[in-house]
């Protein structure tokens, strides 16, 4: 079955979801996601969005913040341009509906309330825009409504795309002679209900799938975060650069029962302190920033601390603070941890390091454009240059509302010189030959395996000789997969197995490649920077002919 459409978008975040919301003005828009709308990282975010927002801060110094956070490898052309838009963007969202806290002490003039600020680790001022300690499930709800009711927006959901359709795909399978250029047209997806494979034909694409936590054994994502989007473009031709910049948040709850639950940066914000089992502070030790500093010190000195003492975690307090305050400030983190028998106004919260953010993806231009033609990538799935090395707290919601702007008015022009009367013929999904699956234990002992090894040997502390033995082990299970893939008719737990494998692949390639330590990079053979590095990404890209 063959859906044409204007724009596919594939990925329902807050990048996903505003960039449809733009460009339904001027066609049609086919949304598919792989799990119920609201299932995204969005909907997790807990801490806000980055934006100057008080007469006390500045561009200057959220740039700067954002330029040291990353250590050397940001775009400082995408740095200005994100952190400059990002005040019309909060308007914007106020403008739709989304509901911020306010401080009602800070007045403009005798009637304006100011917007409650919050601060985060690297920050340099209170900049921090939110809505409680739900942020991104506010974001969610206001523009699934407007997605909802959107005519020109067709939502699919249970939907998990398998792969991208290029030009070349079209020429691979005889459909056309050559291919004088490189282009996305589609895409084929799996209906999750009915088990068939729909294919997509559109326009323009836009990848907006998240990110690619569940790549690793401990994880503050939830379980969609399969990097689908990297894979995907990846197998297509597109360049993706900086894998090797996984992000580990300092501070996910640790309790045999809860599950990727994050403890946001807002609460050491918010003064909380990082202590060891005997209640003795220990961030002092590693940074003059001391519980303020950047995720990627944090996370290192809790690793070190834990290895040290040989404890499970290290604790999170923030009870010298007004209990009122905290519940206020902090409700969903509060309820949470008291539904696990710890009440935050009295007790520590034990915290460990847990895999979060993507740092590197698809490359894009300052449009949100990839380098296949028409194939656009935005959110935690590309890689625009705003992070560098390390991502500012707080960062990654404002460049996803940035990008979707930019790669929506980019794409309304590039609509209008694409002739939708020829609309190329898609090849259909070939399934000829494959049979019902049989050995469901090789996905779910293959999905295991690479989450544990990639943990164990590719986590916050690396060395070559671990990257070595996990590159070995990861391309024997790729041959496996592959042989198990092409045999038999695809399932989501195949589809999302092959994607974790390839940026498992990726992410081992990119931390060889770079023989140096910088930002969320540590590699103790090599525990200096090398200034010959700056400004260079670590870039892969595969070629065609694979």
């Amino acid at each position: 079955m063959e859906i044409k459409t204007d724009f596919l978008v594939i990925g329902s975040g807050i990048a996903g979801l505003m960039f449809a919301h733009k460009v339904s003005a001027v066609g049609s828009v086919a949304l598919v996601t792989k799990r119920a709308i609201m299932d995204s990282n969005t909907a997790l975010a807990q801490g806000g969005i980055a934006s100057v927002m008080s007469e006390v801060d500045s561009f200057e110094a959220h740039i700067n913040d954002t330029l040291a956070s990353g250590d050397g490898l940001c775009r400082s052309d995408v740095v200005e341009m994100v952190v400059k838009q990002g005040p019309g963007r909060i308007q914007e969202l106020i403008d739709l509906g989304v509901q911020f806290n306010l401080d009602e002490s800070r007045r403009k003039g005798d009637e304006t309330v100011n917007l409650a600020l919050g601060r985060e680790g690297g920050h340099s001022q209170k900049r921090i825009v939110h809505a409680q300690d739900m942020t991104g499930r506010e974001l969610e709800t206001v523009m699934v409504d407007h997605v909802r009711n959107q005519p020109n927006i067709h939502l699919y959901e249970n939907h998990i795309t398998i792969d991208l359709i290029t030009h070349a795909t079209r020429v691979r399978r005889g459909l056309v002679s050559t291919a004088t250029d490189e282009y996305c047209c589609g895409a084929y997806v799996l209906d999750l209900e009915t088990s068939q494979v729909r294919t997509f034909s559109a326009a323009i694409v836009l990848l907006a799938t998240g990110g690619a936590g569940k790549v690793y054994l401990y994880t503050s994502n939830p379980d969609i975060a399969t990097g689908d989007g990297i894979a995907m473009a990846y197998r297509a031709g597109a360049t993706v650069a900086n894998l090797e910049f996984v992000q580990f948040h300092p501070t996910c709850l640790y309790h045999p029962d809860a599950k990727n639950f994050l403890i946001s940066e807002a609460v050491r914000g918010e003064g909380a302190v990082l202590v060891d089992r005997a209640g003795k502070p220990f961030m002092h030790k590693y940074h003059s920033d001391k519980d303020l500093a950047c995720r990627d010190v944090v996370a290192r000195a809790i690793d070190t601390e834990l290895k040290k003492s040989g404890e499970d975690s290290v604790f999170l307090n923030i009870s010298h603070q007004d209990p009122e305050f905290i519940r206020q400030r902090f409700p969903n983190i509060y309820s949470k941890c008291l539904s696990y028998g710890m009440d935050i106004t009295r007790d520590p919260i034990p915290v460990v390091p847990a895999a979060h953010y993507m740092c590197g993806g698809v490359t894009t231009d300052i449009n949100g454009r990839t380098d296949i033609d028409r194939l656009y990538a935005i959110g935690e799935t590309a890689c625009t240059g705003l992070h560098g090395a390390n991502r500012l707290a707080s960062n990654s919601l404002i460049e996803a509302l940035v990008y979707a702007h930019k790669a929506a008015g980019q794409a309304i022009k590039a609509l209008k010189t694409i002739d939708r009367g020829q609309v190329p013929a898609l090849p259909a999904w070939d399934e000829v030959g494959t049979t019902d699956s049989d050995e469901v234990i090789m996905v779910a002992h293959n999905w295991d395996e690479i989450r544990r090894l990639m943990w164990n040997y590719v986590g916050i502390v690396r060395s070559d000789k671990r990257l070595a033995r996990a590159k070995r082990r990861i391309e024997m299970i790729q041959k496996e997969i592959n042989e198990y893939y092409w045999g038999f008719k695809v399932t989501a737990g195949l589809i999302e197995l092959r994607n974790i494998a390839t940026v498992a692949e990726l992410i081992v390639k990119s931390a060889l490649s770079r023989k140096e330590s910088r930002g969320l990079h540590y590699n103790i053979e090599y525990p200096d920077k090398d200034e010959r590095l700056a400004q260079t990404d670590t870039r892969f890209k595969r070629p065609l002919a694979d």
